[in-house]
C-alpha cells in the first residue's frame, strides 16, 4: 500500500461528492490523514479506523465533508474558530480548503491538543493555532469575545446553552457551522437569541449529514 492509493481513494470519495480537489488540498488532505493515522495508534484522536489507503466512511466524514461544508463558508469570512477540535476535523480541512481564514482551535485534552500543534507544523498551516482549553473558559476572555466570523462544531448533541456560549466569540453578521450526522437533533428551532437559523445544506446523502448555519443577529 502506497501513498498513491491513499491519494487515489481521497480523489474517487470527492468524485462521488461532485468535488475536484486542486493538487494543493489533496496533498494537504493526504498529510492529514496520514499523520492522524499516525497519531491515532497511540492516542485515541477517532472512533474511526484510519487503514493506509483509507476507509470510504473515515475519508468521507473526516475530509469530504468539511471540504463540501467550505462552499457555504461566507466569502467575506476572516477568522475561523474551531471548538472541541479533536482530531482536527473539521478545522483542519476547512483550514486547507481555504487557507486565507484564520484558524483558531480550542481542545481542552492535552493530547488532542499537542496533535493539533504538530498538525499544524507538518501541514505548514500559517495563521493557525491551538488553546489547550475548555470553550467555555474562554467565551469570557475579552480578545476572543465577537472577534470571529465563523464558529465551528461537530458534536452529536448541541445544546443550546453551548450554542448560548459559542455565539459569545462571534462578531455581529457571524455565523456558528454545526455539522450533523443522520439521526441529530434539530438545532435550528432551539437556537436561542441572539442566533436565527439561516440555512441547511446537505452534505452527504448515503450519510444523511448537514450543515446548519445560524446566524448572530447584529442587532
Amino acid at each position: 500500500m502506497t501513498m498513491n492509493d491513499l491519494r487515489r481513494h481521497i480523489v474517487a470519495r470527492a468524485q462521488v461528492a461532485h468535488l475536484v480537489l486542486d493538487s494543493a488540498l489533496l496533498e494537504g488532505l493526504v498529510g492529514y490523514y496520514e499523520l492522524l493515522a499516525k497519531w491515532n495508534a497511540k492516542v485515541n484522536l477517532t472512533a474511526f479506523r484510519l487503514t493506509p489507503t483509507g476507509e470510504d466512511d473515515a475519508i468521507d466524514r473526516l475530509l469530504i465533508e468539511p471540504v463540501l461544508a467550505a462552499r457555504s463558508v461566507p466569502r467575506q469570512a476572516v477568522d475561523l474558530l474551531d471548538a472541541g477540535s479533536g482530531g482536527g476535523s473539521p478545522a483542519v480541512p476547512l483550514r486547507l480548503a481555504l487557507p486565507h481564514l484564520t484558524l483558531r482551535m480550542i481542545e481542552s485534552r492535552t493530547k488532542k491538543a499537542l496533535f493539533l500543534k504538530e498538525a499544524i507544523r507538518v501541514l505548514g498551516l500559517t495563521d493557525a493555532r491551538v488553546e489547550t482549553a475548555r470553550f467555555e473558559e474562554l467565551a469570557g476572555d475579552l480578545s476572543l469575545r465577537a472577534s470571529m466570523d465563523v464558529v465551528s462544531v461537530r458534536a452529536v448533541r448541541v445544546e443550546a446553552d453551548v450554542l448560548a456560549t459559542l455565539q459569545e466569540f462571534l462578531k455581529p453578521g457571524g455565523h456558528i457551522m454545526v455539522f450533523k450526522g443522520a439521526g441529530a437533533a434539530d438545532v435550528a428551532s432551539t437556537a436561542p437569541l441572539p442566533l436565527r437559523w439561516a440555512a441547511t445544506y446537505p452534505l452527504l446523502p448515503h450519510l444523511n449529514s448537514r450543515l446548519v448555519l445560524l446566524e448572530k443577529s447584529g442587532l
